[in-house]
Parts: structure tokens; sequence; C-alpha cells
């Protein structure tokens, strides 16, 4: 295990969320050959984001006077044109690294580690995969949005099909409802335009609903706005996903 600190960093918590970082990693890693196919550029300052959202949760909670809450979290370190860890394997990585596998495969098995405690311990858990977009390459006629949250078509938070009109009564439709209030605009969150949203990838699929039993998984895509050039902006936002979190922690159920 202490072979990989230097390529992935992670902290097993005290609640059942779970906060993975894939694609923000700025070590180069030569030791690692570069990929060739696929998308390879970093989600740049994501794992600013995804720390941000820790350290905003603990003082959520120490604001409310609530139990000490931290979150887990894994963080790459390595840079995505060595090893994306949102693919699967055979796409992740050159297949003739054997240091690329053991660091891919150190990854998901910490994930599924912590997911399969987090049950055990709290009877649920969710897994928050922090990702980043630029605005200015969203499809032609689809809506500006500054964050995108994808559920694989909500099958990474729930088995089985629900009704419509049940799809809010989650934390995924808390976070929609509370960045509608603050006129942030977020993807899904309009009923007649054509949404940006993309859906999730290995990840989220992986450790969500329809895989493993009262574990849901959410991608969450921050735009280059929030992550790159608004601070203020930022800071609105991860104070918004603390609230909607601590009240998730502090529940009894989904």
């Amino acid at each position: 295990m202490q072979k990989f600190t230097e390529y992935i960093e992670f902290q097993e918590g005290n609640t059942p969320l779970l906060i993975s970082v894939p694609h923000g990693g700025i070590k180069k890693c030569e030791v690692i050959p570069k990929r060739t196919q696929g998308i390879l550029g970093i989600d740049g300052e994501t794992v600013k984001i995804a720390k941000g959202l820790v350290e905003a949760i603990k003082t959520q909670n120490k604001a409310s006077n609530l139990k000490k809450i931290n979150p887990s979290y894994i963080i790459s370190n390595v840079r995505r044109n060595r090893i994306d860890l949102n693919r699967k394997p055979t796409e992740a990585y050159d297949q003739n690294s054997s240091i690329a596998k053991e660091i891919y495969n150190f990854y998901h098995n910490t994930i599924n580690n912590i997911v399969m405690s987090n049950i055990k311990l709290f009877n649920r858990s969710l897994l928050i995969d922090v990702h980043g977009f630029e605005k200015e390459k969203r499809p032609i006629g689809f809506r500006d949005v500054d964050i995108i949250l994808g559920t694989n078509n909500l099958k990474s938070f729930f088995p089985e099909s629900i009704p419509k009109k049940e799809w809010g009564n989650n934390i995924r439709g808390k976070i929609i409802q509370r960045f509608i209030e603050l006129s942030i605009p977020i993807a899904p969150g309009h009923p007649t335009r054509k949404e940006y949203v993309l859906k999730g990838g290995l990840i989220t699929k992986k450790y969500g609903a329809s895989q493993i039993p009262r574990s849901q998984a959410m991608q969450i895509e921050f735009s280059d706005k929030i992550r790159l050039y608004d601070k203020d902006l930022r800071n609105i936002v991860l104070k918004a996903l603390a609230e909607a979190f601590s009240d998730y922690l502090v529940g009894s159920s989904y």
C-alpha cells in the first residue's frame, strides 16, 4: 500500500460519503507509458474542488453543532494521459505497463473497500465522482449550465425504475432544487430546454445501485467558470453542496 501513496491520495472517513477525483492529477509519472487514444486532458483544479468540498462539509457541520463529520476521499495524482481511472482496464492504460495496472487496481480496490465498509457501518454509501467540463465546448443548441449531475439515467441511484414524481425525493433532487433556488444553472434542471447531460462513466456505473445494493453514485461535472475563473461562485457552489450533503449525512435514509 505504501508504494502507491505518491500516486493515490486517500482517506477513509466516518460517514457514508466518498468523494473520488480520477482526472485531476498533474504528476507526470515518466515510469508509466503515455496513452495514445481517448481523452487525455486534465480536469483542472478538480482536486482543489474536492478538498474544498470536504472542508466545506466539515465547516457546515461545525457551525450546526453536529457531530464531527469527515467524508472519505480518494484522489489520483497521476495525469490522465498516463491512466484514465474512469475507463475499463483495456482503455485505461498501456497494457504493457505493470505499474499502471497496479495503480489502477489499487484505486478501484480502495473505492470498493470504502463503499463496502460504508454499507456495513451505515447501511448505505454515496460516491461522488468529481469532474470538469469547458462551457464553450457544449454542443450548439444546448442550455448553458455550470453544473452537470450524472447518474446513468438514475440507474446508479436506484436499482429499478421509479415514478417520475419521485425523481426529486433524494439527494440528487435536493441538489438540483437548491441550485435552481440560487439561480445557478444546473443540468438536469430545465423541463423544456435541451440539456447538456453527461451520464457518468465507469466509476458511477460500477459503484452505483445497479451493481451494488445500498450504494449510490453520482458524477458531478463542474464548469471551468467554477473551477478556474470565478472564486466567489466556487465558494457559493461548495457551500450549497456542503449543506445538501450534510443533510444527507445526518439523515437515516437516501
